[in-house]
C-alpha cells in the first residue's frame, strides 16, 4: 500500500491507502483541513485534538445532512417510478378502450355503408 503525506492543521501525517487512492486521500485531508481552519476561525486555537474532533463533527454533520437528502431523493424517485407505472397502466387501459371504440365505430360504418349500397343498388329487372 502506498504511503501519502497529508497536511492537517499545519502538521504532516503519513497515511496508507490502497493503490490509486492517493489523490482521493489528499482531497479528503484538504476537506478536513478546511474544517479545522473554520473551527480555528470561529473558536480560536483550542488544542489539536479538540480542534480535530470539532472539525470531524462538522464533517459528520455535513455527511448526515447529505445522507438525509439522498434518502429523501431516493423516496422521491421511488414515488416518481410508482407514478410512472400507474400512468403507463392508465395509458394502456385508455389505448385499449379507444381501440375497442374505434373497432365498434368501424363496424357501424361498414354496416351503414352496406345499407347505403343496398339502397342505391338498382332493383333487379329494372329499366336502365
Amino acid at each position: 500500500m502506498p504511503h501519502v503525506i497529508v497536511q492537517v492543521n499545519g502538521r504532516p501525517y503519513t497515511m496508507q491507502c490502497p493503490d490509486g487512492e492517493q489523490e482521493h486521500l489528499r482531497e479528503l485531508a484538504e476537506l478536513l483541513d478546511a474544517e479545522v481552519q473554520r473551527v480555528r476561525t470561529s473558536v480560536g486555537n483550542v488544542g489539536d485534538i479538540r480542534m480535530l474532533v470539532m472539525a470531524g463533527l462538522m464533517v459528520a454533520d455535513r455527511l448526515s445532512e447529505a445522507i438525509a437528502r439522498i434518502q429523501a431523493l431516493e423516496e422521491q424517485v421511488a414515488g416518481l417510478r410508482e407514478t410512472k407505472t400507474t400512468a403507463q397502466a392508465e395509458a394502456q387501459s385508455l389505448q385499449n378502450r379507444l381501440g375497442e371504440r374505434l373497432t365498434l365505430a368501424a363496424e357501424r360504418l361498414e354496416k351503414m355503408a352496406a345499407e347505403l349500397d343496398k339502397k342505391e343498388a338498382p332493383a333487379p329487372g329494372g329499366s336502365s
